[in-house]
């Protein structure tokens, strides 16, 4: 008969005890962008009295400060793309919901291995990389700028010139600060595998998103030359895209090849995730209920689709069961919309009485 520290130490009992206590240091650096922006974030004191950075981040901070208001910045990104975050995932439990306090800005939800995690950290390290590579563009950092090697003419015809942004610079910043803690852990464990592969895929959804911008030149305003350069795109266009890589994410177990380790589908009929994709080693917890010291605020009092039965946005999925409620609320909408030659559209407000179905607590 087995002991009870036998069945402890079972694999997958130990690989879950494991994904619950993993510290999820690799995102405490968003708490930058709660300090006052009076207060410094280079040199060797203040980068040692910085909440949330890792000893190797704090390294980092010493050796490149002028990059850490950028940091900074990119923290300050990812916490106002939240705010738009909760319109895109309105429909689920989880709504990107982040802590009042503490240097952990998702609670600790964010230790499990769950595609939510997956999300924040593709999230973080692409707002990294854009705020470092804007930094370059406009000539706040003195070890980059423009970025001159994309020069000729294109196969449409335009010629290549102007400022294009920086953006290998920003992703080797990226990489150093943003994947520091996860390689100080190794590679052969699941945790810090599933992290640096996310913080890829979520650098990656910069590069795949890349805009050309052009000047024309020639008399008269016309394009008989254009010259272009290549821009980074919209923060919120990064998040769009990897909101699509949410809902497509894999499951993927640590799966040892050889010498070396993997993440493989934990279902051997799906394909591989690809390096733009997200993967995620747990399963997410319902967030249904309250629970402050995992930073789960629950569903009580979010709004829901009441007609809706089979849909993310049904009140039942939502509210987790049938506990919604149904009321009425005055609204102001947009109406007999008039277009206006030349060039405007033109409505009245009205106000409509509807029906409004909320989570019970």
């Amino acid at each position: 008969m087995p002991t009870v520290s036998t069945v402890l130490l079972t694999a997958p009992l130990l690989l879950l005890l494991l994904w619950a206590t993993y510290p999820a240091m690799a995102t405490n650096w968003l708490s930058l962008a709660r300090l006052p922006r009076s207060r410094p974030l280079s040199g060797a004191a203040p980068c040692a009295r910085l909440r949330g950075l890792t000893p190797g981040q704090v390294g980092v901070c010493r050796a490149r400060g002028e990059v850490m208001e950028s940091v900074r910045k990119a923290a300050e990104m990812v916490l106002e793309e939240l705010t738009k975050c909760q319109h895109q995932f309105r429909n689920r439990r989880w709504n990107c919901s982040t802590t009042p306090r503490g240097i952990n800005v998702f609670g600790r939800v964010m230790n499990q291995g769950t595609r939510e995690a997956a999300f924040v950290h593709a999230l973080s390290s692409a707002a990294i990389a854009m705020a470092v590579t804007r930094a370059c563009t406009r000539g706040e950092l003195e070890k980059c700028g423009c970025d001159r090697k994309v020069r000729g003419v294109s196969p449409e015809g335009f010629q290549w010139s102007g400022c294009s942004d920086n953006l290998s610079y920003g992703v080797a910043f990226s990489q150093t600060f943003v994947d520091e803690p996860e390689r100080a852990k190794g590679l052969s464990a699941g945790r810090p595998l599933m992290n640096l592969h996310n913080n890829e895929a979520g650098r990656k959804a910069i590069l795949h998103n890349m805009q050309v911008e052009c000047k024309c030149h020639g008399v008269s305003g016309s394009c008989e030359l254009r010259t272009c350069w290549k821009v980074m795109p919209l923060f919120r266009r990064v998040g769009i895209v990897l909101k699509e890589r949410f809902d497509g994410a894999t499951e993927v177990r640590l799966t040892r090849i050889g010498s070396r380790t993997a993440l493989l589908p934990r279902d051997a009929q799906v394909k591989p995730p690809a390096a733009r994709d997200l993967l995620y080693l747990a399963p997410s917890p319902d967030f249904c209920h309250l629970d402050p010291e995992n930073g789960i605020p629950g569903t009580a009092g979010r709004r829901c689709n009441g007609t809706s039965r089979l849909a993310p946005d049904g009140c039942e999925l939502v509210c987790c069961g049938p506990g919604y409620r149904a009321g009425r609320a005055e609204v102001v909408q947009r109406c007999s919309c008039k277009f206006s030659w030349c060039c405007s559209v033109r409505c009245q407000q009205c106000k409509n009485t509807v029906t409004i179905h909320t989570c019970k607590v």
